[in-house]
């Protein structure tokens, strides 16, 4: 007897084997491809968060700091405006659970004009992020003029600056440097989060001055700044899902001297006249900001806008957040 002949399968034996392996292989191919199919879809959308760091004027109002907003898209923020306590404010919405506003991870900002209410925290948005461990240059964005003030603050700041490089500070090469962009109306910025858009806003004799337009994947956002009411505001908007703007009382401003009046009425847009613009700009939602009240509270000032415009209306107030 050929012992060696019984190790042997037959031929049909060995081709079952064949088919039943590739059968498991496949089996096991298409559970994964289910597995991995599911994950994706479970993934979570594009999140985009607005976020009222600082919604106050030149008022010293402590209830309000300086103007300052948040677009946080997937965790990543992007910074319009850096008025008086910006980076302290980013530190308590982070408090708060908007991870995306981690100081360190403050490192994109758009500049709307360079009154000193919108910018008395840049000295403060270059440094701090810096030693708290923020390592790439800040990237700014903003009207001509950014880079002048941008290379004084710099100089202001060269001591210490030097001591923190130079000295027993452990402290990184590059957190500290910063990247001016002084822009034209257009798309200025886009990566995989978010395009931003900037439009010329008339600001009384203060030029240029820019509105901005965020587009993600979910949102559309328009901070139209420091701004006199101008029918390109209802364009750039066009629906979007939220428009925040400035505004001042009309029954406040009435109690204005004549000076005044002609000075506001010049640089920054009534809560009649924003209720014309959003009856006609059609956002999801309307959030104020920059409030001037003069005497009148929250609840006249929604009032005053609601007398002309329908659509949802909050006004908004610092650490609020929007998505």
């Amino acid at each position: 007897m050929n012992y060696n002949s019984c190790l042997l399968f037959p031929q049909s034996t060995i081709n079952f084997i064949k088919v039943t392996y590739l059968s498991i292989f496949v089996a096991f191919c298409l559970i994964i491809s289910t597995m991995v199919s599911a994950s994706e879809a479970i993934k979570p959308p594009v999140s985009t968060q607005l976020v009222l760091l600082g919604t106050g004027t030149p008022n010293a109002d402590p209830e309000r700091f300086g103007p300052s907003v948040a677009v946080v898209v997937n965790d990543t923020p992007y910074l319009v405006d850096f008025g008086p306590g910006v980076v302290r404010r980013a530190s308590a919405a982070y408090r708060n659970g908007v991870k995306g506003l981690q100081v360190s991870k403050l490192s994109r900002a758009f500049v709307t004009h360079l009154h000193s209410d919108h910018t008395i925290g840049y000295p403060d948005l270059i440094l701090t992020p810096w030693v708290l461990e923020r390592e790439v240059p800040l990237q700014v964005f903003g009207p001509t003029g950014l880079a002048e003030m941008t290379r004084h603050i710099q100089a202001a700041y060269q001591l210490d600056v030097g001591v923190r490089l130079n000295g027993l500070e452990p402290i990184n090469q590059e957190g500290h440097k910063v990247q001016v962009t002084e822009i034209e109306p257009g798309v200025i910025y886009q990566d995989e989060n978010v395009k931003v858009t900037a439009f010329n806003a008339p600001h009384g004799s203060w030029e240029p001055a820019f509105a901005y337009r965020f587009d993600t994947a979910d949102k559309s956002i328009v901070i139209s700044g420091d701004t006199g009411p101008f029918e390109g505001i209802v364009d750039i908007c066009n629906g979007c899902d939220i428009l925040l703007h400035e505004v001042y009382s009309t029954a406040g401003f009435a109690r204005r001297i004549p000076v005044w009046q002609n000075y506001h009425a010049s640089f920054h847009t009534s809560s009649s006249e924003l209720a014309d613009i959003a009856s006609r700009a059609k956002p999801k939602l309307l959030v104020l900001y920059h409030q001037l009240y003069w005497g009148t509270s929250d609840e006249d000032l929604l009032k005053e806008v609601q007398a002309g415009y329908a659509g949802r209306v909050v006004s908004g107030a610092d650490l609020d957040v929007f998505e």
